[in-house]
């Protein structure tokens, strides 16, 4: 089967996390599939959609897939969408592949918007040792070094964004780059 337009990831902030905004994931696919988007396909339990879209529809595919989760699903949440290039690019990008040794430990946060990620500029000027903080074009690199659950630095940059960003570790991202450069089924 020929697929026809670009390969996109959806990031869904926020659903299967605990008992929280609870999502069946073939419940997702259906949801976003209806909205007229191809070749959806989900990777984990946790947000993650990569789809096809005609070129100049992605734009406003994270509004459409927000306004869609809460009518169909029942569940807000925001949504960040990405290009299959922006994925490609934070892959490429990575300034702490070097010193991250875990890829459970080495997040990528996405900031919706450019002004989003500016709200992060700041905290590059903070000492985090042992964690260390990079901004990409796009993306926000944390290395954890102690995990994720005490460090203070993945602290820091949620109650900077708020819901205006969304983290994916390092394994997740490669995965999702994978299914973009991946021609559907």
């Amino acid at each position: 089967m020929r697929h026809e337009g670009e390969r996109h990831v959806a990031l869904i902030r926020g659903i299967n996390v605990g008992r929280a905004k609870r999502v069946a994931m073939a419940d997702l696919r259906t949801a976003i599939a209806a909205l007229g988007y191809r070749d959806v396909v989900t990777l984990l339990n946790s947000g993650n959609v990569v789809f096809s879209a005609a070129a100049g529809e992605a734009g406003a595919a994270g509004a459409r897939i927000e306004r869609a989760m809460a009518r169909r699903l029942g569940v807000s949440a925001r949504v960040t969408v990405l290009s299959a290039a922006d994925i490609a690019e934070a892959i490429a990008e990575n300034p702490l592949g070097a010193i991250a040794h875990d890829p459970a430990r080495l997040l990528v946060t996405i900031p919706r918007t450019a002004g989003d990620r500016a709200a992060l500029i700041p905290l590059t000027r903070q000492d985090w040792t042992p964690d260390v903080l990079a901004l990409g074009r796009r993306v926000a690199y944390l290395w954890c070094a102690g995990g994720i659950l005490d460090s203070r630095l993945l602290s820091a940059v949620t109650k900077t964004s708020g819901d205006a960003a969304t983290s994916r570790n390092w394994s997740t991202m490669v995965k999702l780059h994978a299914l973009t450069q991946t021609p559907p089924r």
